[in-house]
């Protein structure tokens, strides 16, 4: 097929060693009392490893792996005494390319995320805390795509937006709803303002 948009990483996820595992940048211990690490680390001990490390293997030591994306959270595992990390390989050792083609976890992620927690019986409550949100946010956020066609969830699948875009475009049938998602996506603009003014938009 001519134009296929091939990926940047291989698919299946493999556990390294940690000791295998070399950042690209300092970590400051400093890091540890920030709220961002915070999150993670109680995100981890809740839920899990949501987001696998991305590593690229390093052709002149075989079983070594550059961590290209993960720093916070690999930090948090080498805190907590875990000796391996799932990672994805990437086929490029420039980090941009990887951040460039992947976004971070995505509003509809998240959505899939919670309700893989909740399959496994973890608990709303531990899930809550895991994010640092209360219970009625993840109960939106499990929510998240109902009513919501699967065109349109396709197309925003690893954009980041707040939760009420997707109230805005529930209220409309499917068609109007994959275009509303084109519409944003040609803005590159998920705010919830934007997707009411897609919404009045005649063609």
């Amino acid at each position: 097929m001519k134009n296929a948009i091939s990926l940047g990483f291989k698919t299946e996820q493999l556990q390294i060693p940690i000791i295998n595992i070399f950042p690209i940048k300092l970590i400051p211990k400093s890091i540890r009392i920030s709220m961002k690490y915070r999150q993670i680390s109680v995100s981890i001990k809740e839920v899990g490893l949501v987001e696998p490390l991305v590593v690229y293997p390093q052709k002149d030591t075989p079983g070594n792996y550059m961590l290209l994306d993960g720093h916070l959270r690999l930090e948090v595992l080498k805190t907590d005494g875990e000796d391996y990390a799932p990672c994805m390989i990437a086929k490029d050792d420039e980090s941009f390319t990887y951040n460039k083609r992947i976004s971070r976890l995505a509003t509809i992620q998240e959505h899939y995320m919670i309700l893989k927690a909740i399959k496994k019986g973890v608990p709303e409550q531990r899930i809550a805390k895991a994010l640092g949100v209360n219970i009625s946010r993840i109960r939106q956020k499990r929510n998240l795509l109902n009513g919501i066609c699967d065109e349109a969830v396709d197309i925003l699948k690893d954009r980041h937006f707040p939760g009420g875009t997707i109230y805005v475009i529930r209220k409309m049938k499917p068609i109007r709803q994959v275009e509303i998602a084109e519409l944003m996506i040609a803005a590159n603009n998920f705010s919830i303002s934007y997707a009411k003014v897609s919404v009045l938009i005649k063609h």
